[in-house]
């Protein structure tokens, strides 16, 4: 049974729970060591952290063999609409849940979703050009680019970035993310950041009105596609897909203006400079010193109550053990994104614990609330009828005693 109130503090009440779970008051969940588990688990979403998930979960299946995780990079914006009509079990986007989203999840759901970090990763300026090898580019120049007003690679614009390098006069073709994605609004929330007439044009979002003459493409699988089949094309992914297309990158000029290569350290510095709120809204900006500029987290939704026991136990107990398995780590590494640290890390679990915390499971699971409603009121009327009883005794001795 869904949690019934029609109205909650969507954040407020977060923190409470929290307390109220890392104290012991929570039922929902499991604790890092879990028991043997069973079940399919459903998730949607982000393109961008897919080749890790998929690892993730082969790894984790051996752990819980009996556990099928069925996760679908259909992209940021679907994932999100998917998670919200209640279609799977848990979402995930590179950007967090609006204010506007959690308050529909609150309205159809009756309880609050809440979202939690789980890796960092670069959106990267990527192209299929060995002689580019070392490219820099400014906000400016990506935007420029992106808009359709740069055309060429050796425009001035890049070229005076670039005064050792011998750029060819060849055609720049600008690949784009075609669907609602994630990558798309932190590389778009980048260039709103930086450059004040891309902001006015353009703006951030996980779909915006492309310049006429571009190239779209279907996730982050589809942008690096785009990038090799057409000469000259320049698009932003995920730096996984990059890596795994044989894609050159571009070093991009952060906010101190210093150019930076998209590496595992340069997204980790980033990472670190985040100010980071309690509810986890937040977006990575302003980054300088040797920290890669565009750079963003996976964020995943789960709800706080409605799901059956095993799905609230399968849902903790795998993102636990993301968090808390040094193969997880590793596996993030090697594939070019950034692991959260402990301190974060710690923030995370007590957040992943919220899962069903208000429900504790449907009515007929083992234990649900339910279930512990219905038998407080069997208890109540065994008392009441065990009153009644005494009662009775005690009239029929006072009757005894009058005759």
């Amino acid at each position: 049974m869904r949690n019934g109130r029609s109205k909650l503090a969507v954040l407020a009440a977060i923190p409470l729970l929290a307390a109220a779970c890392s104290s012991g008051g929570g039922d929902a969940g499991t604790d890092e060591a879990s028991g043997d588990l069973s079940g399919t688990l459903t998730g949607a979403g982000a393109s961008f952290p897919d080749p890790l998930f998929q690892d993730w979960i082969y790894t984790y299946n051996e752990v819980q063999p009996g556990v099928e995780v069925n996760y679908q990079s259909v992209g940021s914006g679907a994932g999100v609409e998917q998670f919200l009509e209640e279609t799977v079990d848990f979402g995930s986007s590179e950007e967090p849940l609006t204010e506007e989203e959690l308050q529909t999840a609150l309205d159809t759901r009756g309880c609050e979703a809440v979202q939690f970090p789980v890796v960092f990763g670069s959106v990267v300026v990527a192209f299929d050009n060995p002689d580019l090898d070392g490219l820099v580019l400014d906000a400016e120049a990506v935007a420029g680019i992106f808009a359709g007003r740069i055309t060429s690679f050796d425009d001035p614009a890049i070229a005076d970035l670039n005064p050792d390098m011998d750029l060819p006069d060849d055609e720049i073709v600008p690949v784009h993310r075609s669907d609602g994605s994630g990558t798309t609004k932190v590389f778009t929330h980048y260039l709103s950041t930086e450059v004040d007439w891309w902001a006015e044009e353009f703006g951030a979002d996980k779909e915006i009105q492309w310049a006429d003459g571009l190239v779209g493409g279907q996730q982050n699988d589809g942008v690096a596609q785009g990038i090799t089949q057409n000469p000259g094309g320049v698009g932003y992914v995920n730096q996984s897909f990059a890596m795994e297309a044989g894609l050159s990158t571009a070093s991009i000029v952060n906010e101190d203006g210093n150019p930076i290569e998209p590496t595992l350290e340069a997204t980790t510095i980033a990472s670190e400079e985040a100010e980071i709120p309690e509810n986890f809204q937040f977006t990575i900006d302003n980054i300088g010193g040797e920290g890669y500029p565009i750079a963003g987290s996976n964020f995943i939704f789960t709800y706080t109550c409605g799901y059956d026991s095993a799905t609230a136990d399968m849902i903790t107990d795998f993102w636990t053990w993301a968090m808390t398995d040094e193969a997880a780590d590793d596996l993030a590494l090697e594939l070019g994104y950034a692991p959260l640290g402990d301190s974060l890390k710690e923030r995370v679990l007590e957040t992943v614990e919220l899962t069903n915390a208000e429900s504790g499971g449907l009515p007929g699971d083992p234990g649900s609330a339910a279930e512990g409603d219905a038998g407080a009121e069997d208890e109540e009327a065994e008392g009441d009828a065990a009153e009644a009883t005494d009662a009775e005794a005690t009239d029929a001795e006072a009757t005894d005693s009058e005759e």
